[in-house]
């Protein structure tokens, strides 16, 4: 078996921050936080199994830097009233063999259920599209003190992740969540210095990349996670998508993973995928070439990826710099050796479907399906990558009860 030679060598994120390899686990909703919101011992071990695994760098799924704003029911929360030492365990098993482990960190603005929250904030008082309005409720603008101290928030998380042993962070700023919803024109509707121009909008990540930096210092990497385009009437174009890496880069900023979407135009999961992307097994490498042509710093294209071929291809190119992989993960956690090691190694997901589209969304099916892998791993168990779609769904509704049947996420 020949070896992939691209997708073996190492990268260099900052002067003291070396990833071993190209492979990017990206993240996902493990939903495995405990009761009071600190990462419970399964998490910890799910990472571990990670980190053993062979992947270059991991990101947490979302934590969030408020405990009252929470996008799920068990959302890692990592804020002022946190005690860090169960994320000083959740670091040390995330960090082994060589494995870089950055945080997420995220503040779902108004993509927070109506069970968690009856009076969301968002830039402006813009409900979700009326498919979704069921299960989210209309938002209340933010004053700017409220603006500020989430931007806090966020800075408060960074260093306390630091201080536990995580080796960086990541900002969520796609997906539809608050920062992407700063950057939409459809979303934010200010008409003060948080909102209208281009440049007002890019305003509040700019703001949040700043106070992180003060507080972790010119070393620790900080990266985001930026939608290549909202893909929505109205909303953050690839025009603007390209401005705010091109000033974030300039502001000192390490790292970019792109993505796109968010609740109401999903396609991160894959919606309305092109012939030409399939062949190509990326979602967003069109894109990223583009970008590529205006940035320095490592960029990372997650979405679609499923084999050894295509990802060295895509590296090849020089389209991208990382490949990010996150779903395949969570149901063959090694598969970062596999690929390492088998330049012709290719994994398939199976479509997931109980044959009734309303039951496949009611239980969230393309989500919980992989939570209960990720669950499994973290037991010490097996993934099961066979488990039937009922099985799931069964499982779904048995394990949250009458929560259930309310909308989590779309």
């Amino acid at each position: 078996m020949s070896q992939p030679q691209h997708l073996s060598s190492p990268l260099k994120i900052t002067a003291q921050a070396t990833t071993k390899n190209r492979l990017f686990k990206s993240a996902m909703s493990e939903q495995l936080g405990d009761k009071t919101f600190a990462p419970s011992a399964q998490l910890v071990n799910l990472y571990k199994v990670w980190a053993n695994g062979g992947t270059g760098i991991l990101i947490t799924g979302n934590v969030m830097v408020d405990r009252t704003a929470l996008g799920e029911p068990k959302n890692v929360v990592l804020d002022s009233a946190s005690d860090v030492a169960p994320f000083k365990k959740w670091a040390q098993a995330g960090t082994q063999n060589n494995t870089q482990l950055w945080m997420q960190l995220n503040h779902p603005g108004k993509q927070t259920p109506k069970f968690l929250s009856p009076v969301p904030v968002a830039p402006s008082a813009v409900p979700l599209s009326k498919a979704l309005q069921s299960g989210f409720n209309t938002p209340r603008a933010l004053e700017e003190n409220e603006i500020l101290a989430i931007v806090e928030c966020f800075a408060v998380a960074a260093e306390k992740a630091q201080q536990a042993g995580f080796t960086g962070v990541q900002i969520h700023g796609a997906h539809g969540y608050l920062v992407s919803q700063f950057l939409s024109p459809h979303h934010n509707r200010r008409d003060d210095k948080w909102g209208g121009s281009l440049e007002n909008r890019m305003r509040f990540v700019r703001e949040i990349y700043r106070a992180i930096r003060t507080r972790v210092g010119n070393e620790f990497p900080i990266g985001i996670k930026l939608n290549s385009a909202d893909f929505q009437k109205g909303g953050f174009s690839e025009d603007d998508s390209i401005e705010v890496m091109k000033t974030l880069e300039q502001d000192g900023i390490n790292l970019l993973e792109i993505s796109g979407g968010n609740y109401e135009n999903p396609s991160m999961m894959g919606a309305k995928v092109k012939k030409s992307t399939v062949a190509r097994e990326a979602y967003f490498l069109d894109y990223a070439e583009k970008a590529k042509q205006v940035l320095s710093i490592p960029l990372v294209v997650t979405g679609g990826f499923r084999s050894s071929h295509a990802m060295e291809s895509a590296l090849t190119s020089q389209a991208t710099d990382m490949i990010g992989v996150a779903r395949p993960l969570a149901v063959v956690p090694d598969l970062a050796n596999k690929l390492l090691a088998d330049s012709s190694y290719t994994i398939a997901l199976k479509p997931l479907t109980t044959g009734v589209k309303s039951l496949d969304f009611m239980a969230m099916l393309n989500i919980t399906w992989y939570e209960q892998q990720l669950k499994l791993i973290g037991q010490g168990k097996s993934p099961k990558p066979n488990m039937s779609a009922w099985t799931s769904v069964l499982r779904t509704f048995a394990g949250m009860g009458r929560a259930a049947f309310k909308k989590r996420r779309a």
